[in-house]
């Protein structure tokens, strides 16, 4: 397996760890030249790529590349791998086996608190959820005119090291808002490197849900943090009256439960099932520093 990391950043370095240890270096991309080195350090074959043509380097890189995870945003032009067609595509990677898309739970939209799975029709409300949702409809076109397995990954809200609960709370940026009913899932981001060398192994195409077993409000996410770290939690603020700005405040627009049965049907079992387990692994092995 050569893996290629289309925006090697959080999610992307969590996915060249899980891969490490198999047949090739994981390569992975990245805009700035300091990033690059810091991929560089945790042994990812890092490349320069803020989209267009690939130069002859990564040219020769993608030649040998037989697993693509492509998790760079898509904007209003759309995602920018799709933009060279399937033939472009099929041509710069010609030992290609495997493709993986990371898209999000947001394309779900808003069902008022009830349980989504993969049938769930798709709501996007958000412009970024629009967008993703084109993105996948994109790559799942792909895989019918190149005959490849593509996996989507719909991920939901990503924490782990560095970015959880605890670092807001010592940085004084945590807040529990409160919305009645309200819950969100959340993954644990080394969840998300197994999932996909889970699915990448197995080269299974298709949509699956990689998100924990228990959505949850998130004023009691910060809650539990705040009482393993022994300090008091924010105090509750109502939803109507927080300063929130606005794309924090479109997340609060959306309310699901969403299922991962589908990809633990297959066995794919999670390290971090639910936030109370994962925040004291977190603590108690104390890597939830940045």
């Amino acid at each position: 397996m050569t893996l290629t990391i289309f925006g090697c950043g959080y999610s992307g370095k969590a996915i060249a760890e899980a891969c490490s240890d198999l047949l090739g270096p994981v390569a992975g991309t990245t805009r700035t030249p300091d990033k690059a080195e810091r991929l560089k350090a945790k042994g990812v074959d890092a490349y320069l790529y803020a989209g267009g043509e690939p130069d002859e380097a990564f040219c020769a890189r993608l030649s040998q590349t037989t697993h693509l995870v492509q998790s760079i945003a898509p904007g209003p032009e759309g995602d920018p791998l799709l933009h060279w067609g399937a033939a472009r595509l099929s041509s710069l990677m010609p030992k290609l086996e495997w493709v993986g898309y990371l898209s999000t739970v947001g394309v779900y939209g808003d069902h008022d608190g009830a349980w989504v799975d993969e049938e769930t029709e798709c709501r996007p409300v958000s412009r970024r959820s629009v967008e993703r949702t084109e993105a996948e409809a994109g790559w799942q076109a792909f895989a019918a005119a190149s005959g490849l397995p593509v996996a989507v990954l719909r991920l939901s809200g990503i924490y782990g090291p560095g970015r959880n609960a605890f670092v807001n709370l010592k940085e004084g940026t945590a807040k529990r808002i409160v919305k009645a009913h309200q819950v969100f899932n959340r993954i644990r981001v080394e969840d998300i490197g197994a999932a996909t060398r889970f699915l990448a192994e197995r080269q299974l195409g298709g949509i699956y849900n990689v998100t924990d077993d228990e959505p949850a409000p998130p004023q009691d996410v910060v809650a539990f943090a705040a009482q393993l770290m022994g300090v008091e939690p924010p105090p509750e603020t109502d939803f109507a009256t927080a300063e929130l700005s606005p794309m924090a405040r479109s997340f609060y627009g959306e309310n699901k439960r969403v299922s991962n049965a589908k990809i633990r049907r297959l066995g794919f079992g999670f390290g971090h099932p639910n936030y109370r387990s994962s925040l004291e692994n977190l603590w108690n092995c104390g890597n939830w520093l940045p």
